[in-house]
């Protein structure tokens, strides 16, 4: 009986973190957005340009990774 008390108490604990992990990421991404909202024209193409430059640097490693995948596949035929 123990052993059933401690595993539906730990259960309750795992789901309500998990819930209140979902709820903290929902009222983030809410906050997130009514920023954008709110923000000027000026502060949208800045924060839309930081993220392109965010992507590009992100990208030259992907694409040589790609590269090199496709060279495999190349030589293995």
């Amino acid at each position: 009986k123990r052993i059933i008390w401690t595993g539906a108490f730990a259960a309750v604990t795992i789901v309500g973190a998990i819930y209140g992990a979902g709820l903290k990421t929902q009222q983030e991404y809410k906050e997130e957005k009514k920023r954008i909202i709110e923000a000027s024209p000026e502060d949208r193409i800045r924060a839309l340009e930081d993220r392109r430059a965010v992507l590009v640097r992100e990208r030259a490693p992907l694409e040589r990774k790609l590269g090199e995948v496709r060279a495999r596949i190349k030589a293995q035929e």
